[in-house]
Order: structure tokens, then C-alpha cells, then sequence
């Protein structure tokens, strides 16, 4: 049975080179920036029993420096080429230069009318400006009626420097980032004011399975987020939201805490590649084959059915 793959990066060409030719040879603090094809990403594809993979930049995203409207942009349409040129084994987040949100809306509305894009990835943070800001309430609107794919991915808080401890971000911050994203969206009602948006979280719900008590003990105590007290379900709102498994190191105990949480309906497969290498990703899915915290049926929902509602469009792929 072919997996769904739903966190899976490339690095075009040209956009690796404009990292490292504007000081991101080591993005986040992540010691290596690997080169990535399309044929090096199939040859991992079929070793490994993954049938599509959704495509997505990575952090920094398109805004490293250069203009990013022009590199959103590029690495669409590059992305998009990718897709038509491997029918089935590809898919397409778009990437949008946020924060600005009249250039995400003009390139939203090319990337799903013109490129017919899967989804949409967004960072934790721009500039500090977290998801869930009221300033971006129309990119979300946009997305909400069109009913859209939201692919978050964790970057570096702008505060890194003091929080980092000299790790790499990917480490810790890149979970924490996602925490304060995902609690951000919650607590404030973003979620609420906009449920058509399908939203996928990345790296087993990062610290959220841990904090959700806390998050809805607070927001039932307390104002939150300009919201009333208790207004906000934190539980419900988390429960219905999807979350990437597979990507980095979510056995045995973290899986168990988003176990907890949600039910496994709500799981999908990611790799992390090419920033995660095929021995770890196929111990991933072994240890998810081999977990005694899901059922038979249940696992094959993780790898392949239940992102089959996420993209119905892979119905047809054989």
C-alpha cells in the first residue's frame, strides 16, 4: 500500500544557492543544507514504499534576504513543474510571502486557480509576527473559503539568539515555535472563526499533547486572546486538527502523549525529507508498523487512508 508522504521538502537549485548566497549555508543552525532532485527523492520514494509526496519549503521559507514575492513565485512554479512532470508521486504546498499579506492573496489565487496546488505552507513566525495575528486574518480568510490545505512548518523565533542555548533550532525551538503558533491560533479563535481550513501539524503536535490541559485550564479561567473567558474550546479545537507523525523522533513517548490527545483518524506520515535521511525515516515507519498504540487498520490510516480525505485527488492515482 503506497504511503502519503505530507512533510516533504525541496530545495530547487537556484533557491539553495540563494540561501547560502545570502548567509543561510546552515539554516537554523542545522549543520548541513542538502542538495535535493527530483530523482534522488523517487529513488527514496520507492525504497521506502511512498507513493506521493507532498512538496514543501522548508525554514527559512522565501524570506532569506532576497525579495520574497519574487521567490515565492519561483519556487511555485518550480514545484509545480515538479508535479506535472511526475504525475502521482508529487504534490505541491504552496509557499507565500508572508507577511505581506496583499502579495499571499494575489499569489494564493495563482497557486490554487493556475498552478492547482495541494495546500499551502506557512511558518510558525514571520518577523515575529505568529499565525494567529489579527494582521493576517485575510490570508486566513482566503484560505477558509476555499476550504484549503494549511501545512504549518516550525522556523526559528526571532528571539532565538537568548532561547537557543547554542543548540540547533530544529532541536528545541522549532517544537516551541510550533507550540506557540498552534496555542496562538487556538486561544484567540482563529481556528474557531475559520474551521474550513484543514490544518496539519507538524512533528506529533510538537509540546501541544503535554500543554492542552494547561492551555484549557487558563483559557476557562481567564481572558485569552481578546476572547472571553471559556469562550474558547481548546480540546475540541485541537482534537479536530491533524497531525504529521513519522518526522523526527516521535517513538515510543511522544506518540503516546498525541495518542492521548486525538484519535488516530487524525495522523498522517511525513518524512522530513532530504533533512532527514532514509535509514531514520524507515525506522520511523517501522516503529510505527511494529507500535502496540494502534491497530492494524489504524497504522494503514496513519501511512496512506487518512490523508486520502486530506487530498481525494490521489484517489485516482494507482
Amino acid at each position: 500500500m503506497p504511503k502519503i508522504d505530507v512533510h516533504a521538502h525541496f530545495l530547487p537549485t537556484d533557491y539553495r544557492q540563494a540561501l547560502i548566497d545570502n548567509g543561510h549555508s546552515a539554516p537554523d543552525g542545522f549543520p548541513v543544507l542538502p542538495t535535493w532532485s527530483a530523482p534522488a527523492h523517487l529513488s527514496m520514494m520507492d525504497s521506502l514504499g511512498i507513493g506521493t509526496s507532498m512538496l514543501s519549503i522548508s525554514s527559512p521559507g522565501v524570506d532569506f534576504g532576497a525579495d520574497k514575492v519574487e521567490w515565492a513565485r519561483r519556487v511555485n512554479d518550480t514545484g509545480a513543474k515538479t508535479v506535472q512532470d511526475n504525475p502521482g508521486r508529487f504534490g505541491l504546498f504552496a509557499s507565500l510571502p508572508l507577511p505581506d499579506v496583499d502579495a499571499s492573496l494575489a499569489e494564493i489565487r495563482y497557486a490554487f486557480d493556475t498552478l492547482k496546488v495541494d495546500g499551502v505552507s506557512m511558518e510558525t513566525n514571520y518577523d515575529g509576527i505568529y499565525l494567529g495575528d489579527s494582521r493576517l486574518d485575510p490570508v486566513f480568510a482566503e484560505l477558509d473559503r476555499r476550504g484549503a490545505v494549511l501545512f504549518l512548518h516550525p522556523t526559528s523565533p526571532s528571539c532565538w539568539e537568548a532561547t537557543s542555548l547554542g543548540y540547533p533550532r530544529p532541536m528545541l525551538e522549532f517544537l516551541l515555535d510550533t507550540t506557540r503558533a498552534v496555542s496562538n491560533m487556538v486561544l484567540n479563535g482563529t481556528l474557531a472563526r475559520y474551521p474550513h481550513i484543514r490544518l496539519i501539524v507538524p512533528h506529533a503536535g510538537a509540546a501541544l499533547p503535554v500543554l492542552a490541559d494547561r492551555l484549557a485550564g487558563v483559557a476557562g479561567l481567564f481572558p485569552v486572546g481578546g476572547q472571553p473567558k471559556g469562550e474558547v474550546d481548546v480540546i475540541a479545537t485541537l482534537r479536530r486538527l491533524h497531525y504529521e507523525v513519522g518526522a523526527g523522533w516521535p517513538f515510543p513517548r511522544h506518540i503516546a502523549a498525541l495518542l492521548n490527545l486525538v484519535d488516530a483518524s487524525q495522523l498522517v506520515f511525513g518524512s522530513d525529507f532530504p533533512f532527514g535521511g532514509a535509514p531514520g525515516i524507515a525506522a520511523n515507519i517501522n516503529s510505527l508498523i511494529d507500535t502496540d498504540l494502534m491497530q492494524h487498520k489504524e497504522v494503514a490510516g496513519v501511512l496512506r487512508e487518512n490523508a486520502l480525505q486530506l487530498f481525494p485527488r490521489l484517489q485516482a492515482v494507482p
